[in-house]
Parts: C-alpha cells; structure tokens; sequence
C-alpha cells in the first residue's frame, strides 16, 4: 500500500531518531495522524521550536541565554571544581544526583581519529582555558569507560595545568548488581577502583 507523501516523509524523518527503524516510525507517524489537529500543531511546534534552542557559552549545556544558570551560580562558580563529561544527556544524569555542587563542562563527544574526531571537533580548548579563567583545583573526568573515552582522558591530562589535582569517576558493580551477570571488563574496572574500609 503507497501511503501519502505527507506521511511518507514523516516516517522518513522520524526514522532519523537513534533506536528507530523503519517500523517504528511507521506506527509512531500513524498514532499521529489520529492525534486532535489542535495537540498535532502543538507537537509540531514544539519540535520546530527545538531549532531556536541555544547552548552555554561556557559549558555546552542549554541556555535560554548566553549562560546557563550553573556558569552564573555563584556558589559553584567558587567550589573550584569542574565535571567533564562527553555529552548533555551525561551532565544531566550527574544534575539528577544531586549529589556534585560544582561546575560542568560537555565536550560534545571523546577522541575517535577512525570516525574524524579529534581535539578539535571538541571543547578542549575552551575547557583548558575555563580551567585557567575560574581558578579550577580539581578537575573530575566523567567520561565513559571504553577505549575512546579512556583515550580522551589521558589527552586531557597532558593538557590540564600540574597544579590542578585530575580525578575519574569510578567504575565497576552496580548496586544491587550480581558479580555472575557482569561482564569482565566490568568486574575488572571494579578492582581497580577497590577502596580501603
């Protein structure tokens, strides 16, 4: 069945979004299609609305102005640290914990030369130049553990002036989480970041 041109290249573009094939955009464009004109105008306005979006001047994460209101918090402004992390979805995972009080900074990705990503498709040297600018004294990679992001870390910390102390998050078993079920670079991340009790 040829499905109209309207609903064709909705699919298609839908289809764009990662973790959606073809199917699924088809039956997401259809649920759609039986939505109220009124709340479809709305979706559809809000999606076009993402095109105005605007990112911190200073970390990379969405602002509706210039800065974000974790650059202009005073209070971590002052906590002389700084989270490095690959992407806004990470530095939104560390806001959610509510646990770090400390400035962020997203780099937009990690070093991979196979896939034309080098220091300079990413904010380097902005951070390097934050670092300086805000007095930073410890600064925490919050990157991925893979070869990629291990590879990032260590270009970072040639970089990183030597009077500032570098730390990585640790890794390993999750809570709640079964050594059986694990894969062994896991477990193996795990030992390595063991702690005295």
């Amino acid at each position: 069945m040829e499905l109209p041109t309207i609903l064709s290249e909705a699919i298609v573009e839908f289809s764009k979004l990662p973790g959606i094939g073809e199917r699924t955009a088809t039956r997401q464009m259809l649920h759609l299609s039986n939505w109220d004109k009124i709340d479809l105008l709305k979706f559809g306005e809000s999606i076009k609305a993402l095109s105005e979006l605007k990112y911190c001047q200073d970390c990379g994460l969405f602002s509706e102005v210039e800065f974000c209101h974790i650059c202009l918090n005073e209070e971590r402004k002052n906590s002389g640290t700084i989270c490095v992390v690959e992407s806004v979805t990470d530095a939104l995972a560390i806001e959610r914990t509510e646990h770090y009080k400390g400035l962020l900074h997203v780099l937009g990705g990690v070093l991979n030369p196979l896939m034309g990503v080098g220091p300079e498709q990413l904010s380097v040297k902005k951070l390097i130049d934050r670092i300086r600018k805000d007095q930073i004294s410890e600064v925490i990679l919050a990157v991925n553990p893979s070869l990629e992001g291990d590879a990032t870390c260590s270009y970072l910390k040639m970089y990183i002036p030597e009077s500032v102390a570098v730390e990585r998050i640790g890794f390993g078993i999750p809570i709640g989480g079964s050594l059986e079920y694990l894969d062994s670079m896991t477990i193996g991340k795990a030992l390595e970041n063991k702690r005295k009790l």
